[in-house]
């Protein structure tokens, strides 16, 4: 008989039995059958010369080991095939052996020499299987081998092979951990892996192998935080998790100066108070304290601290709950407090999920909640109890629920607990009553109420509602016994029905505690226990004796006789902790010749003043555990948690994680450093008296600068850029290394010439370079090299034509440009319009009262429009459409273009109004095709804002052809905040959620303003809508020039006037509302400086002098 037909006879006898019935049906008789005649014909269909056969079979053993059953004993069989040249039954042999390997380690040790053939095979799945079954034969003796097939694989070309060498890592260490430092070589070189697969299986054999090894990260550290949005979901988890202990070592605290901050806020909002001639030294004492604090250290955040909560953020929308969790734990940790509540909403939607998803995220928000409360305020009713809900769910929400409770929601969450007392759930009602007993506790005002509802309760027909009634209402009395005698005498009358041992213990201290308040009731209690001690349980005799005591030492007459009498009977109890507690009580109130001297205290000893109990939630504690982790869920440390460490001191040296830039840097990399370059030359020569002629020296780098400094330079200078810029055409790395020793050569002759020009030529000479330094528009990371080539060409061979120009054809130029509107303007002629709107801007400020003011007045404010307004331009000068966006703005990514499967889109806050709404900020967005066909109807949806924000869409975008850009404007109004707007990108196919978040200093338009009239309005602005702060000026900022490009870029503000040249004014007012924003730059000797903003609002001063301190400083 064929083997085919063999395994069918095998399938239980009829031919109409299917293959799953076989499997899932008990009343086949499949089960009984016998194996041995089934794996029989196995091992013959394997043993087959037919690939198909081969393959049926393996289909079948791996479908039994799907079903949990064994089949170990056709290893034989199965490890013969590994050589088979089929790859599909290749690939089922290795998914077999990765599950026997460990089990028949002698059988798969004879087979070694065709795994290690396996680690050769042009199929890169099948390297990675031999890997993984070699990693999975635990014997020593191969140690060897496995280490060089590890070291092999991590230099593999598939990055698949390189992830499974990052899984065999951690089980070559536990099979021989003497290997650590081979292993601990792999892991640094798999670290620098820049592939997404690889990166989460490398974290994860770093955590095994070597967590302690934090240096490894450094170099690897912004890499991993840019890779992470799209590594695997799992990968996501582990590298967010290594983080966050990372960034605890490495970065300060980013709220450690909030509390100090907070303390002179509140003492200076309280001052004043009534009592504010008593305490008025002392606040001033404390408040001095408090400013020099926090002034010594003022918290700059870490860039690279930024960059991880920012890359961080998006993942709060992924599908996956255990990345949720962890970007959730992330920011608790490591984020200001301010930014901490993006959370909440992330884990309120978590609640959705199952039961078992919910239990954890509501043990986390339980803890988070008792820090952070006002975090989780709005979302309350999301954490209202379902009555499907499982028990451990319900009361995990009480939890939540009692935290959130403050003066203005407790009345709603009351009514809420008022329906869960009638639930049918008796644990979760019990639950339910010691919420309110935490409530009635926590919020004075609600005491009474919460007490009157509790003793109500006390008439429930159900003995477990009354019982737990009773042990909160006991602790409730503690805090006012006085007041509640009434409640003490009723209590004591429910000794006759309570039967819960708990109940009637708490019932017989209370009036035990208070019995001088129940003179005439206490000792008939007394009587009726003396009755029952002998059934009563051990919690409620061992209270029985101490009421007994307290009614001897207080009311002896009545109770002599019945105390004796219990403490008889307590003496044979069969419990020795009763008999102990009879002997000591016997000794203490009962005196005799041989007690000692405690008995004259017995009185001090049972009647003392007890505290009343705090009652505290069981979550108060849990925080020093790493939230999300399975410690913090059992509040007990477990096997391979690793603790969070404290924050540093003092920050550690941040140039541990620069990355030194090797040869082969990509094209985005280029352009950054490109531009660095520039900024850097436009800077030296501003200032350097020995360097008349600038204009040639910033032009140097063709790419953007050709034209301006054509225009600008005369003589010797124009004939250097002249030769400069026909060789930039070129475009390659190795030019631009020439041109940085070019500009040094240049520097030292223009060093030894005498000719110098006048101040205001070369500050217009500058403006105008800088003007057109702006005006080039940024270039996409997606954009080719030819593009640049082609673009540096055109550049140069316009600045060819325009080198004969001289300095008066300029100011014709000027001249013109006032008589006439700019016609539409085309790409390169968009340049020149931009740069005679500057040389315009130039001559209207010349009248300033300040010569050293003026030159630079015009290009501090990024906003030319607004700027201008006063100066009676054209509305057609300033109309959006002609104004390029300014290369000095900074643009952010919205979407990247794999995740918008090639359509990238970048944002800039234009600092331009938005002409149909001028409360809004004006977005450029800008569009780039980089897919294989047209995107069309590109348009916004389903906008989600926070109360009190508005958006203006941009107009639909039809056709965007492949590999075009378009740019389109939206306004936003963030009614003053820095919170997000979130809305979704459509294209004709796709939808993509996307967010705008702005900074602080976007939100403001500039305004003009006289010295006077800044100091008029500073006046107003004193006290608390004033904040000021001390720092050491970056070294490279110790000049007018640098501080105010440095604030204007930091903030949308216009330059004030001012007399002192140690002091910088800066005005704006806040978009939406109006409010003033005055800002000034104090600058002293030694590089320190003071900074002071004065703002209505003050949340936005607060922010703004963190932004201007950071621009300032770094």
């Amino acid at each position: 008989m064929s083997a085919s037909s063999a395994f069918n006879d095998d399938k239980g006898g009829s031919s109409s039995v299917g293959e799953p019935e076989y499997g899932h049906d008990p009343a086949s008789g499949g089960i009984f059958s016998s194996d041995y005649k089934r794996h029989d014909d196995l091992k013959e269909m394997l043993d087959s010369n037919k690939d198909s056969l081969k393959l049926e079979a393996m289909k079948r053993i791996v479908a039994m080991i799907a079903r949990g059953k064994n089949a170990s004993d056709l290893f034989p069989a199965v490890v013969k095939n590994v050589a088979c040249k089929n790859i599909e039954v290749k690939k089922l042999v290795y998914v077999y052996l990765v599950r026997y390997a460990e089990e028949q380690q002698d059988l798969a040790l004879l087979s070694i020499s065709t795994f290690q053939r396996g680690l050769k095979d042009p199929n890169q799945l099948i390297r990675a299987s031999a890997l993984r079954v070699l990693s999975s034969i635990r014997v020593t003796i191969i140690v060897p081998i496995m280490m060089l097939a590890i070291k092999e694989a991590a230099s593999d070309m598939s990055p698949y092979v390189r992830k499974t060498a990052a899984h065999a890592i951690p089980k070559l260490y536990s099979l021989d951990p003497e290997q650590k430092d081979q292993l601990i070589e792999i892991i640094e070189k798999l670290l620098a892996d820049k592939t997404t697969l690889v990166a989460g299986s490398v974290v994860m054999a770093f955590e095994e192998v070597c967590p302690e090894r934090i240096d490894l990260i450094h170099k690897n550290y912004r890499k991993l935080c840019n890779l992470l949005i799209d590594v695997e979901e799992w990968g996501q988890v582990v590298i967010i998790n290594m983080l966050t202990r990372y960034a605890r070592t490495q970065f300060l605290n980013p709220n450690m100066n909030e509390s100090l901050l907070e303390e002179g806020g509140d003492k200076t909002f309280y001052g004043s108070d009534e009592d504010e001639d008593e305490d008025e030294e002392e606040d001033k004492d404390k408040k001095a304290e408090a400013a020099t604090l926090a002034k010594r250290k003022p918290y700059v955040m870490d860039p690279d601290h930024r960059l991880l909560l920012r890359n961080t953020k998006p993942l709060l929308q992924s599908r996956n709950a255990a990345v949720v969790m962890a970007v959730a734990q992330l920011y608790f940790h490591l984020a200001p407090k301010a930014e901490v509540g993006v959370i909440a909403k992330a884990l309120v939607r978590l609640l959705r999920s199952h039961s078992e998803v919910q239990f954890v995220v509501l043990q986390n928000v339980a803890t988070m909640s008792i820090k952070r409360r006002g975090m989780f305020e709005p979302y309350l009713k999301s954490f209202y109890i379902r009555s499907t809900d499982p028990t451990q769910i319900k009361v995990l929400k009480l939890e939540v629920l009692t935290n959130l409770a403050n003066e203005t929601n407790i009345s709603t969450i009351l009514r809420e607990f008022q329906t869960y007392i009638k639930s049918m759930d008796k644990d979760f009602v019990a639950a339910t009553i010691q919420a309110i007993g935490r409530c009635a506790t926590n919020i004075g005002e609600v005491r009474d109420t919460c007490l009157n509802g509790l003793v109500q309760l006390l008439s429930n027909r159900d003995e477990l509602v009354v019982a737990e009634s009773v042990v909160v209402i006991k602790k409730l009395l503690q805090m006012q016994p006085e007041k509640h005698s009434d409640i003490i005498k009723h209590m004591a009358k429910l000794t006759d029905n309570i039967q819960v041992p708990m109940a009637r213990a708490s019932i017989l201290w209370l009036i035990g505690e208070y019995c001088e308040h129940v003179p005439k009731i206490a000792p008939d209690v007394l009587r009726k226990m003396a009755k029952s001690f002998t059934n009563e349980d051990d919690i409620v005799k061992l209270q029985i004796l101490n009421l007994a005591a307290k009614l001897y030492l207080t009311n002896s007459k009545q109770t002599k006789l019945l105390t004796q009498y219990v403490l008889n009977l307590a003496k044979y109890d069969q419990n020795y902790d009763i008999r102990d507690r009879a002997r000591f009580i016997r000794q203490l109130i009962v005196p005799t010749e041989k007690c000692g001297a405690l008995s004259k205290y017995a009185k001090k000893l049972f009647l003392a003043l007890k505290p009343a109990p705090i009652l505290e939630s069981p979550f108060k504690d849990r925080d020093h555990f790493q939230l999300g982790s399975l410690s913090h869920l059992l509040n007990a440390k477990t096997g391979g948690y690793q603790e969070l460490p404290d924050w540093p001191e003092a920050a550690p040296d941040p140039s541990v994680r620069n990355v030194e830039v090797k040869e082969s840097v990509p094209e985005w990399t280029k352009c950054s450093s490109r531009e660095k370059r520039k900024e850097k030359k436009v800077e030296k020569p501003f200032y350097s008296d020995s360097e008349g002629e600038s204009g040639p020296t910033e032009s140097a780098d063709s790419e953007s600068d050709s034209v301006s400094g054509s225009e600008i330079g005369s003589g010797s200078g124009v004939s250097g850029l002249g030769s400069e810029s026909e060789e930039s055409e070129e475009g390659s790395e190795s030019e631009e290394e020439d041109e940085e020793e070019k500009d040094k050569k240049k520097k030292k002759k223009e060093l030894k010439k005498p000719v110098r020009e006048s101040e205001s030529e070369q500050s217009s000479e500058e403006e105008e370079s800088k003007r057109e330094r702006k005006s080039k528009p940024r270039k996409s990371a997606s954009e080719s090299e030819s593009d640049e080539e082609e673009e540096s060409e055109s550049e140069s061979s316009q600045s060819e034509s325009e080198d004969s120009d001289s300095e008066v054809e300029v100011k014709k130029k000027k001249k013109a440009a006032e008589s006439k509107p700019p016609s539409k303007p085309v790409k390169i002629e968009s340049k020149k319009e931009k740069k005679e709107m500057s040389l315009l801007d130039l001559d209207d400020f010349e009248p300033a009262p300040s010569p050293q003011v003026t030159p630079i007045n015009t290009f501090l404010s990024s906003s030319l429009a607004t700027d201008l307004e006063g100066l009676s331009l054209s509305d057609s000068v300033l109309s959006p459409a002609t104004i390029a966006p300014s290369s000095a703005l900074k643009s952010y990514e919205l979407l990247h273009r794999i995740t918008g499967e090639g359509l990238s889109v970048e944002y800039c806050f234009s600092r331009q109004p938005f002409s149909p709404d001028a409360n809004m900020v004006a977005v450029q967005m800008q569009f780039t095709n980089s897919a294989t066909s047209d995107t069309k109807n590109l348009h916004m949806e389903d906008v989600k804002l926070h109360s009190g924000m508005r958006v203006k869409e941009f107009p639909e975008i039809e056709l965007l052809p492949t590999g075009e850009t378009s740019t389109a404007v939206m306004g936003i109004d963030f009614c003053d905040s820095t919170q997000a707007a979130n809305f979704q990108l459509c294209t004709h196919t796709r939808k993509f959620f996307v967010s705008i978040q702005p900074l602080v200093g976007e939100l403001m338009r500039p305004v003009f303003l006289t010295e006077n009239e800044f100091k008029k309005e500073q006046g107003q602005l004193m006290g608390m809508n004033e904040i000021t702060e001390r720092l050491t000026l970056d070294i490279k900022c110790r000049n007018e020039h640098a501080i105010v490009q440095r604030v204007a870029t930091a903030a949308n503000l216009s330059r004030v006037p001012c007399g002192s040249d140690k002091e910088c004014r800066f005005a704006g007012r806040t978009v939406t509302s109006g409010s003033l924003v005055l800002v000034t730059v104090a600058t002293k000797e030694d590089g320190a400086a003071q900074l002071t903003v004065n703002c209505e609002k003050m949340v936005i001063g607060t922010m703004l002098v963190k932004d201007i301190l950071l621009a300032l400083t770094q």
